[in-house]
């Protein structure tokens, strides 16, 4: 399996469990900023290989009325700064190729969201920029479909990419995971992260927005590392219910550390 470096990070097989984290979106400068300082302190204290995750822009909200972000050239600010004043890694969603250079210039991960990643051009955009990418496997792809995201990305010569699990499509308002996805992705020699958070979201569930069931956050999480999962991926707020965006599935901070040292004792005795 390959290797990829994000910075000082390492992800991989025989490497520390990484833990990509933060708000679904950038609610405003404040917030994001402390809970960046939260996480990386956290992810200081106890060793956590870590990488920061928000959006500047969430483009697929089910109501054109829902709460989207600050737009791109004030979340790239707020990303720049939690990158210079905490010094960890950043990751975060491109949902055009107009926008690929202008995040690759802020960015150490490019992500392509779950309902884009069959998006040729952006992945190809997003590739070619040298950065690492982390692609979201699609709510109606199989595992096996995978493989054709990976040639595309290699295509470019980029071999820095990480693929995320986040569930598929089951019947109405629902996801599954299928935790048989893991080995097999990991089979193409891509690190594997998993989404622990969107997995358990009811996508329009709530009508004019998803809803979600936090509570099962622990028990996918689990699994999915138990599987052999490289990392997790996370959405967390001070509280969640407050949240502009996703807050019915994202994780209350006060829950992460816990979570984390029961996840990684999991992945060192896979490991």
């Amino acid at each position: 399996m390959k290797t990829v470096e994000v910075c000082d990070v390492l992800i991989g097989e025989g490497r520390g469990l990484v833990l990509i984290a933060g708000p679904c979106v950038i609610e405003s400068r404040d917030v994001c900023l402390e809970i960046a300082g939260k996480l990386a302190e956290l992810a200081e204290k106890e060793s956590i290989p870590f990488i920061f995750k928000a959006s500047y822009d969430k483009a697929n909200r089910s109501s054109h009325l829902s709460f989207r972000g600050p737009g791109i050239d004030e979340g790239l600010e707020v990303l720049a700064e939690v990158k210079a004043q905490f010094g960890v890694p950043v990751l975060t969603d491109v949902h055009g190729v107009d926008e690929v250079g202008k995040v690759a210039d802020v960015v150490d991960v490019i992500q392509i969201p779950a309902f884009l990643s069959r998006q040729t051009d952006l992945i190809l955009a997003a590739a070619e920029t040298g950065k690492a990418v982390n692609v979201k496997k699609g709510q109606f792809m199989a595992p096996n479909d995978v493989k054709n995201i990976v040639a595309k990305v290699r295509s470019s010569g980029n071999e820095n990419l990480t693929i995320t699990e986040r569930g598929c499509s089951f019947g109405y308002n629902d996801l599954v995971v299928d935790m048989r996805s893991i080995p097999v992705i990991r089979g193409m020699g891509c690190p594997l992260i998993f989404d622990a958070t969107h997995s358990v979201q009811s996508p329009g569930g709530a009508g004019d927005r998803s809803g979600g069931d936090r509570t099962m956050v622990p028990c996918l999480a689990k699994a999915a590392v138990a599987a052999g999962c490289d990392g997790v991926f996370l959405e967390t707020y001070f509280s969640p219910d407050d949240a502009l965006c996703d807050s019915a599935n994202a994780m209350a901070f006060s829950d992460l550390r816990d979570l984390w040292c029961t996840l990684r004792a999991i992945h060192e005795a896979v490991e």
